[in-house]
């Protein structure tokens, strides 16, 4: 009789041992970040640190997967899929996500910064744009951190040395009212296509060319297809990383916790790796076939300029609201 009663009871303490190890199980979730960068790309190589910082400030109980190159979806996709719970991260230009509130076309206004400095000190603390962001949870998801993609530049068939080249020549767009009215002030016609076919769409003729911060450039390899590198700068086009907000939800507070820092220390990875690349990146490109010209920008300004007063007749005081935050911060802090 003892020894059954020991058995017992050691078999009740395996069974308790079992539970808990059974419950510690459940409780570990995988979590999926969708991107369109590719492999070894800036936006997947923060990707990564971000997965890894998860996993570190958890111990374990969250991890993050990462699928890069559009697999689970391209940019809008994803971010639709945020919503509905496809995908539970995606990182992409504050532009992709206009879709679900108009203002944040207006980030797309061109030569609102000079420096990255300006551009991290823009998103970072400016009131117009953390009252945008601060609507998004309501939408579906929020914001965690703005990562790095650069500023915006040209990569086309042949040269691009002032407005006047691209009359009548066609350019792909992302849906951004902002971008789509700069290109037409500058006298392009505008296509509209997702990233992921831009590189076939110049490849075969569809479009003249495409735009992009380098970084995305080289990671896309555009300058392959499009080996006229124009450095007009015109547009500042970070990326926020935003979180399902079902998901954001569904954390305890530490996890939240985890999961803020491991997306702040990924935007600091994120702007430290794309500033510090793109002179390296230009040259590499060079030394593959690229030609890289820095053009007068006076013209290309002068041609934007139409962009304000179309911009003002369709969004009203936020235009000068996100102008006025802008403007404060290039005073405060001087391009070089």
């Amino acid at each position: 009789m003892k020894s059954n009663s020991i058995a017992s009871m050691i078999a009740g303490v395996g069974l308790a041992l079992a539970s808990v190890f059974a419950a510690g199980h459940a409780e570990a979730r995988t979590l999926r970040f969708s991107h369109t960068d590719n492999p070894g790309g800036s936006r997947d190589k923060a990707a990564h640190v971000f997965a890894d910082k998860v996993k570190e400030y958890t111990k374990g109980e969250l991890t993050v997967k990462v699928y890069p190159s559009g697999q689970l979806a391209n940019d809008p996709k994803a971010i639709e899929q945020l919503k509905l719970g496809g995908v539970d991260f995606t990182v992409s230009a504050t532009g992709s996500y206009a879709t679900d509130l108009k203002t944040l076309n207006l980030t797309a206004l061109p030569f609102l910064v000079d420096s990255y400095e300006q551009g991290w000190a823009l998103y970072d603390t400016s009131p117009w744009m953390k009252a945008q962001f601060a609507k998004l949870p309501a939408k579906g998801y929020r914001m965690l951190a703005t990562w790095e993609a650069g500023f915006r530049s040209f990569t086309t068939k042949g040269p691009l040395n002032s407005p006047a080249d691209a009359e009548g020549k066609k350019m792909r767009v992302y849906p951004n009212d902002m971008l789509r009215w700069t290109m037409e002030a500058i006298g392009f016609d505008t296509v509209v296509m997702p990233v992921t076919e831009v590189y076939l769409a110049i490849q075969q003729g569809t479009v003249w060319g495409q735009e992009n911060p380098v970084d995305t450039i080289k990671s896309l390899r555009f300058y392959e297809v499009a080996p006229y590198i124009t450095l007009t700068r015109h547009i500042y086009s970070p990326l926020p990383m935003a979180i399902s907000e079902n998901t954001w939800q569904s954390l305890s507070d530490d996890e939240k916790a985890a999961v803020q820092k491991a997306a702040n220390d990924a935007a600091t990875y994120s702007r430290e790796l794309v500033r510090g690349s793109e002179e390296k990146q230009l040259q590499e490109m060079e030394a593959a076939g690229a030609t890289v010209t820095r053009p007068d920008i006076a013209p290309f300004r002068k041609a934007a300029d139409a962009v304000y007063t179309r911009a003002r007749a369709e969004y009203g005081d936020d235009v000068d609201a996100l102008l006025t935050d802008a403007a404060k911060i290039r005073k405060e802090m001087p391009a070089n």
